[in-house]
């Protein structure tokens, strides 16, 4: 090895339009050997794509994933854990005694301040239409027409209490076949990521916050009983809520949701959003899109080619409900199938990362410590974050390397990589995947 002058960079946390840089200083050539930055995506990735599935019916498994795999994609399915047979928790209400509750309603007209209360108990009487009154008054409120909200409660107990011996159950979310959590079990042993979305998919925002809470925390606590701690990442809060009340709720429980993703480097575009290409103002954006019966090929090919001339660094999060005919607005498997085949065409350019990957992988980034040391022996990367033990997600780093080298070797914790040498406009580089919190990163030129 020739003699590389010695030197050390250093790189601090902070927010950066484009990619990380560790260094500006040149050696006495002029070469800025040693400087490393890390991608913005992995591998190099111009566009993120997480295809996530939302209810988990039973086409999202029979026909989806096959699909996937034989692509050697992964996806996102965020499960309703009540009608899974071996789940612990089952839907219920906490709370007073219905019948009193019922009978209040006589007395009080439904309110502000008791609406949640009220909403709650409704979508448990065992009478028909009553999970869809929780649902049209939780459609209401999110509206901001709380006033119309309460009428419709008001309305529908005053129906109640018209009925003999009234009892509680719960709603029924799917119809047809269930899925077992030993084939669940089976799928996520394939590298899919499995997440929250609720015990029976209410709608949160009108749920008071023992109800709500409950909903979201015993689904999570079956999924971690079944699959793991590492399937309790990120949720889904039903019907693409964004209320704020259930935001702050939701965000104390979970390290990611789909619905918001407040970070302060990471521009939202939602599924009813417009995205701005040129937008440039942060470094990331988060376009999400629901492919809906009628959306055709063509459409969702357009979307990954939008995607692909953003000036920052998109995510396009694919929102999926019914497949063949299952299912809320299903799309044909021979439409996924083909979809997901432009996408995996597009490889060199697109990288497919679950929900969970996607979202350690940027944040990581941002969070990143990096110091690069140049000596006789190579080139030695310390890589690290404050994030803590759930993101360990390797991330794709460049580093550039002397001329005259023509591979390099990686060397991290026990494991190698051997790499070719790169080289564009005069500089020569080395692209390679290196795991924070790992230890030192060594560079070894042949």
């Amino acid at each position: 090895m020739k003699y590389l002058q010695a030197k050390r960079y250093l790189l601090l946390p902070g927010l950066f339009f484009g990619l990380l840089f560790s260094c500006t200083e040149r050696t006495e050539s002029g070469d800025s050997v040693g400087e490393t930055m890390i991608l913005p995506w992995q591998g190099g990735k111009k566009l993120a794509v997480s295809v996530t599935y939302d209810d988990g019916t039973v086409n999202q498994f029979k026909k989806a994933i096959p699909i996937m795999n034989d692509l050697g994609m992964k996806g996102t399915f965020y499960i309703n854990t009540g009608e899974i047979p071996g789940s612990q928790y089952p839907a219920r209400f906490i709370g007073r005694d219905i019948l009193e509750i019922i009978k209040e309603t006589g007395q009080t007209p439904t309110n502000a301040d008791n609406l949640f209360e009220r909403a709650s108990a409704i979508r448990m009487v065992d009478t028909e239409g009553s999970v869809e009154i929780h649902n049209q008054a939780g459609a209401l409120y999110e509206q901001g027409k709380v006033r119309e909200a309460c009428e419709l409660i008001d309305e529908a107990y005053a129906k109640i209490k018209a009925i003999p011996n009234i009892q509680l159950r719960a709603p029924k979310v799917l119809d047809g076949e269930r899925t077992t959590w030993e084939e669940i079990r089976d799928y996520a042993v394939q590298g899919h990521e499995f997440g929250v979305h609720t015990i029976s998919h209410p709608r949160l925002a009108v749920m008071d916050e023992e109800n709500l809470l409950y909903e979201l925390v015993k689904c999570r606590e079956d999924i971690e009983r079944e699959l793991g701690p590492e399937h309790t990442f990120s949720a889904e809060c039903p019907f693409g809520t964004e209320d704020e009340r259930v935001m702050e709720y939701a965000l104390e429980e979970f390290e990611a949701l789909r619905n918001r993703m407040p970070e302060e480097y990471l521009h939202e575009v939602n599924r009813w959003g417009d995205f701005d290409p040129a937008y440039d103002r942060k470094p990331y954006t988060q376009w999400q899109r629901g492919p809906l019966s009628k959306t055709t090929l063509a459409q969702k090919k357009e979307w990954i080619d939008e995607a692909l001339t953003s000036v920052n660094s998109p995510w396009l999060v694919l929102v999926y409900h019914g497949i063949d005919g299952i299912g809320w607005e299903a799309q044909s498997s021979d439409s996924i199938q083909s979809y997901f085949e432009y996408i995996h065409d597009l490889d060199d350019k697109v990288w497919v990362g679950t929900f969970k990957e996607v979202t350690q992988y940027m944040r990581e980034r941002m969070a990143a410590n990096l110091t690069v040391d140049v000596d006789d022996n190579g080139i030695r990367v310390n890589l690290s974050h404050d994030l803590g033990d759930r993101y360990d997600f390797p991330l794709t780093l460049q580093t550039r390397v002397p001329g005259h080298w023509t591979s390099v070797t990686i060397l991290q914790d026990g494991t190698e990589q051997t790499l070719p040498v790169d080289g564009k406009d005069g500089a020569f580089y080395v692209v390679y995947s290196g795991v924070p919190n790992r230890g030192e990163i060594m560079i070894v030129g042949q």
